[in-house]
């Protein structure tokens, strides 16, 4: 027979003012609700550049300008059919988009779980790995490190389309890249030292 839960205590109801303070992370709400229809606008986007260049495979002419206005692709000889560098930054134009918006996913739903109100994911099917031990700490080191992840295309779109960039612009590409990247060590460095004192207070 199996022992009874022993009853968890009560919590006692908030004051007036400490549950109006409390109650005003629903104005986070809207936020988060103007992120999915921000990720709506680049689906929509996505789509349009995936249909460009399905039909420029098929020798759409206009689908193909569209193509190349999009990703800035600019060349001397005119350009009538796809080519390796325009199909390799139309791919990475569309990378770009789901890393993007993947970012967008991790921002509302780990911010809205975080900072407003449990989902009660456990146990349903389609719940996120991370999303399991997300916290506010966690999430910013997982948003450096796709901000990274996202700067590292733009950089790599920049160094393919080099000849219609000037120098200027590319040293300072990689010095923002470079910027990125050690802000994100930064970040995780800082992430694990305060977590190895909140270890050790435990421990005591």
């Amino acid at each position: 027979m199996s022992d009874p839960k022993p009853d968890l205590p009560k919590a006692s109801p908030l004051r007036p003012i400490p549950n109006f303070i409390f109650a005003s992370r629903w104005l986070q709400l809207p936020l988060y609700i103007g992120l999915i229809a921000a990720q709506g606008v680049y689906v929509f986007h996505f789509l349009v550049e995936l249909l460009h260049l399905i039909e420029a495979v098929f020798g759409s002419q206009t689908a193909l300008q569209a193509l190349v206005t999009s990703i800035g692709y600019k060349t001397d000889a005119p350009i009538t059919s796809l080519n390796e560098t325009v199909i390799m930054l139309v791919v990475l134009a569309l990378i770009d988009v789901v890393m993007i918006s993947n970012l967008l996913i991790m921002v509302i739903v780990g911010g809205y779980e975080t900072f407003v109100s449990r989902m009660n994911l456990q146990g349903h099917r389609d719940q996120p790995e991370w999303l399991s031990h997300v916290n506010a700490s966690v999430l910013k080191v997982k948003l450096a490190t796709a901000i990274i992840g996202i700067s590292s295309i733009h950089l790599l779109k920049t160094f393919i389309n080099a000849a219609n960039y000037s120098e200027q612009v590319l040293i300072a590409q990689t010095v923002i890249h470079i910027t990125f990247l050690f802000s994100a060590l930064a970040i995780a460095y800082t992430d694990k030292i305060m977590s190895g004192i909140a270890a050790s207070s435990q421990k005591h």
